[in-house]
């Protein structure tokens, strides 16, 4: 997948870049696996970063798509957890206290431009109402893929849940939004975690 990502746009450092954890080495005693269908998963929080990351597995499940007839599908995932209670309270260095969003969660499906260009708060919007837009958004990034995707919404410890879906979904790669090895998130998940971890290329500002 990174090889085609490559190929496409001209670069030949993406894969260094971009694998934060490498995939896990299979018992030797296992057979090969029939063609599965592939899951991408993405920590997603609404940040840049995740928003950038979502985009990346979208093309990637596209071209995936095209070029081998998979079924591949992308999901994201939102955990909502204890800031107070956390020590890594923002995955993708989205700020703890974000500015919420001038519209009621029934209104929110109504336009995007609501949700991005309303400056200022007038009402408080609660944890799930926040998580709602979050995921609505995911959703609406996917209906411009026009590809397979689920969204998850978890409670408690980021990288145990990830963890738990990753499990849960046999996915293939997690997708963070972040582009170092020594983010904190990376030391969370641990060395043992059950899939490749792959962040934003830092030549993406280039």
């Amino acid at each position: 997948m990174l090889a085609r990502l490559q190929s496409a746009t001209g670069r030949d450092d993406l894969i260094e870049q971009m694998v934060l954890l490498p995939e896990p080495k299979k018992p030797f005693y296992k057979k090969p696996q029939e063609a599965k269908a592939v899951n991408l998963i993405v920590a997603y929080d609404a940040s840049p970063n995740s928003h950038t990351a979502l985009d990346i597995a979208f093309w990637i499940a596209h071209q995936t798509r095209l070029a081998t007839n998979a079924e591949v599908t992308v999901q994201a995932v939102y955990v909502l957890e204890d800031n107070s209670k956390s020590q890594h309270p923002n995955i993708l260095s989205l700020p703890i206290q974000q500015p919420a969003l001038e519209c009621q969660v029934s209104e929110v499906s109504k336009s995007v431009t609501l949700v991005l260009t309303q400056p200022k708060l007038q009402t408080v919007v609660t944890p799930l109402q926040q998580a709602d837009i979050i995921l609505w958004q995911a959703r609406s990034l996917a209906e411009e893929w026009q590809g397979s995707f689920k969204s998850h919404l978890r409670f408690g410890c980021i990288s145990t849940e990830l963890n738990k879906v990753v499990e849960s979904e046999a996915a293939d790669i997690l997708f963070l939004g972040c582009n170092s090895v020594n983010h904190p998130m990376i030391e969370a998940l641990g060395s043992n975690f059950p899939c490749a971890v792959l962040g934003i290329p830092s030549c993406i500002d280039e």
